[in-house]
């Protein structure tokens, strides 16, 4: 007979983050997560294939910004398009989840294997972003560059969001307004945060 768990991937997910931070990624073993959820190897196997994708798993992530892409306008240019996919997309990381993003963020910054993963995971999002955008009738090379410099300014964001108590959109906001005045030839005005 099978056993429900209740929240056993989000219980998991959490057992494994705080075992990397204390213990090292390296040495944390996929048996100590699923003990420390108070759950089996099996049923860690059932939600991941391996301890690197407890910090990756989940379409969830790209999805939300292929959404907010297909949601944006028709008559804006593709670098518009991308903008408001970026910041359509910055509800889902809420204010109350950055110390978790913190932790998970110092956690791929000790591993250069996790390092690598992390910019795999955004070369993906740029390239399903420029496949949206392609799908819009947008034409190459404009779609590759909009993808491209949206997850550009999407990566500096984030790093901005954890480093200060600024919300994620306001930072997109002003990061995208200052890519905007730079590609027009002008120079950016400074910050207002």
């Amino acid at each position: 007979m099978v056993r429900w768990e209740p929240a056993a991937r989000e219980r998991l997910q959490s057992a494994a983050l705080e075992l990397y931070a204390s213990h090292g990624f390296d040495e944390t073993t996929v048996a100590e997560i699923a003990h420390h959820a108070g759950l089996t190897e099996r049923t860690f196997f059932r939600h991941f294939g391996d301890k690197r994708e407890v910090l990756f798993a989940g379409q969830e992530f790209q999805q939300r910004f292929i959404d907010e892409l297909a949601e944006a306008r028709d008559d804006t240019n593709p670098l518009e398009m991308i903008a408001a996919a970026i910041t359509g997309a910055s509800e889902f990381f809420p204010d109350e989840r950055r110390p978790h993003s913190r932790l998970r963020q110092t956690v791929i910054a000790a591993n250069p294997e996790l390092r690598e993963r992390e910019l795999l995971k955004m070369a993906s999002l740029a390239t399903a972003l420029a496949a949206a955008l392609r799908g819009r009738g947008v034409p190459e090379p404009a779609a590759t560059l909009a993808a491209e410099s949206g997850v550009l300014v999407f990566r500096l964001s984030f790093e901005q969001w954890l480093a200060t108590e600024r919300s994620l959109l306001d930072i997109e906001r002003e990061l995208f307004r200052q890519f905007g005045a730079l590609t027009a030839g002008r120079a950016p005005e400074p910050s207002t945060g």
